[in-house]
Parts: structure tokens; C-alpha cells; sequence
């Protein structure tokens, strides 16, 4: 097997062959009437066009725009840029390419730590909470969902917006919720019940394939309402789950953006509802802030405004 090629070490007249996303397909015709297939691939380096000239009907069966794709072709220029043209495409996944290399990591931004031992601390901290009928219900909501949470994202846009960012979020949350709980002196297990749960709702709003967008019910009721549906039927499963304690955990997903501007139905009316509300909201502006330094290509000792906070931002490195 020849090795795998990343986008930006195509060179003209290069044979190739990779994992790569198909971000755009259409179907186009020639002058001459000829069907050809107009794609856009991209990996973490890059992006670029391709084109399928030959066996046109055979290989448009094997994969569609936003699936992964195992790729081999020749690259070419055309107008002084590089574009590929496909001879072999199929659909990639785990399963079936695995084996010859294949990660969804390689085609998509991901997090940098490892989704397993996230998820294997998480549940660690889910063991750990006292409170029975919170330790079930957080337990039995990600235990249900585990699939998904390893590799959902936490925004489509905004911050974590990237595989596995939910869960690197949450545990984020989980840990500052942990050390700060004592310090005043709040139910540690609600607080933790709070941030676990506060975005549950996001695993329905959003489409979690390759190319997270929205889905049809996160763009009519959004990720608070569908939040606060999923806990409630969960609860209702519980048996004799105290109606209290059930209402505190609904008002800390229902006020966890913390503003009415932010469409939050409700702001934090308790201890540990205002902060989950202050743990999000600082765990989601570092993370801008990481990225918007992470992306930024200005020379010099700040940012340019071209970031979330709209100013220049100053970077670690010292001036020499």
C-alpha cells in the first residue's frame, strides 16, 4: 500500500492516494453532453477541487457530500491550481479502513485528547456522586448516548466546535465543579448533575457527522428545550426521583445560558444554577480564545480582530 498523502504534498503529475472529506458533489455535464462529478475534498491541511471524468454512474453510487472518503488519483493543474482526478472513491469508514490507516481525526479537526480517557474519567466522576437518584439519572443519560458523546461536538460555530468537543467541554466543566464546589459550599452533586447535563440537549440539535450542521428540530426548538425534554422523560423512568430535586436539575438546563438575550427561558434562580451557568461560560471563552490565538497567522506580538472578541489579542511569545 502506498502511502497517504495529505492535501498539501500534491504535486503535478503526483499519483496519489488518501482519507480525505467530500465537502461538495454535483453532477455537471461537458459541452460534448458527458456526465462528470464536481467535488471538493479536504484534510486537515487542506482543500481542493477533484474531478471524475471516467465511470461516472458506477463510482456516484459510492459515497455522497459530507461522507469520508478513501480516495486514490492523479493530481493536476488546471488554471495554475491544483485539482485531483479521481480514478478509485469509496466511502471510508473504521470498519472497512481502519486497517489501512483510516481515522476520522485525519479529515476533520478533533480534539486533542483522547476521547476514551475523557469518557473513562467522566464516568469515574458519575461512580462517584453520591446522591442516588442524580448518579442514575446522569449515569443512565450518558450511558445511553455514550456513541454519540465520543464524538459530538459543542457548537457548530462557536466554541469546542470540533469531534469530541462535548466531552472535552463537560469534563472541563466537571473538573472546575469539583474543586470550586467547596469553596461555596453548594451541593457538589447537583452542581455536577448540572454541568453534565446542561447541553444534553445539543446531542439532538446538532448532526454530528463529519460536517456538523443543524438539525430540524435544533433549528425550531433548540438545544434548551430539547435539554430539558430528554432529562425529564429520564426522570420520569426514576423511581420515587423527589419532584424537588426534579425541578432544581430542569432550571439549570433551562437557565444555563444565564441571559435573556443569550435565549435563556430562564436566568439562574439558585447557588448551584448560577454556576453552571459561570463554569460554561468561562470554560466556553477560553476555549475562543485558545482557538482565536491556535488560528491566527498575524506576525507580531498580537492577534489581528478577526476573532470572536472582535480585538487584537496578545500572544504568549515574548519579544525578543
Amino acid at each position: 500500500m502506498k502511502p497517504l498523502t495529505p492535501i498539501t504534498k500534491f504535486k503535478e503529475g503526483l499519483s496519489i492516494q488518501g482519507f480525505y472529506l467530500c465537502t461538495e458533489k454535483y453532477q455537471r455535464h461537458t459541452r460534448n453532453g458527458d456526465l462528470y462529478l464536481d467535488l471538493v475534498l479536504r484534510d486537515l491541511t487542506g482543500h481542493l477541487p477533484a474531478k471524475i471524468w471516467d465511470k461516472v454512474a458506477e463510482l456516484n453510487d459510492f459515497f455522497s457530500a459530507g461522507d469520508a472518503v478513501a480516495v486514490s488519483g492523479v493530481v493536476e493543474f488546471y488554471q495554475e491550481r491544483p485539482q485531483l482526478i479521481v480514478k478509485k472513491i469509496k466511502k471510508a469508514t473504521v470498519q472497512n479502513y481502519g486497517r489501512y490507516g483510516f481515522d476520522p481525526a485525519l479529515v476533520v479537526p478533533s480534539s486533542k485528547k483522547d476521547p476514551q480517557k475523557m469518557w473513562s474519567e467522566i464516568t469515574d466522576i458519575i461512580k462517584k456522586m453520591k446522591n442516588p437518584f442524580l448518579q442514575k439519572l446522569v449515569s443512565g443519560l450518558y450511558k445511553k448516548h455514550k456513541k454519540l458523546l465520543m464524538v459530538h461536538p459543542a457548537s457548530v460555530t462557536m466554541h469546542h466546535n470540533f469531534r469530541s468537543g462535548f466531552m472535552e467541554h463537560n469534563l472541563s466543566m466537571a473538573r472546575i465543579a469539583k474543586k470550586i464546589s467547596p469553596e461555596y459550599k453548594v451541593d457538589r452533586d447537583l452542581l455536577l448533575a448540572g454541568v453534565l447535563l446542561h447541553d444534553i440537549g445539543k446531542l439532538r440539535e446538532i448532526n454530528s457527522e463529519y460536517t456538523a450542521d443543524f438539525t430540524d428540530e435544533g433549528n425550531l426548538i433548540g438545544h434548551i428545550a430539547l435539554g430539558r425534554d430528554m432529562v425529564s422523560e429520564a426522570i420520569a423512568k426514576i423511581k420515587n426521583f423527589p419532584d424537588a430535586l426534579a425541578m432544581k436539575v430542569e432550571h439549570m438546563i433551562l437557565s444555563h445560558q444565564g441571559r435573556y438575550d443569550w435565549q435563556s427561558p430562564k436566568k439562574p434562580k439558585f447557588r448551584e444554577a448560577l454556576l453552571v451557568h459561570l463554569i460554561d461560560n468561562l470554560d466556553a471563552k477560553m476555549n475562543l480564545m485558545e482557538m482565536a490565538l491556535e488560528d491566527d497567522q498575524q506576525e507580531g506580538r498580537f492577534t489581528t480582530r478577526h476573532n470572536y472578541f472582535r480585538i487584537p489579542l496578545l500572544k504568549d511569545d515574548e519579544p525578543e
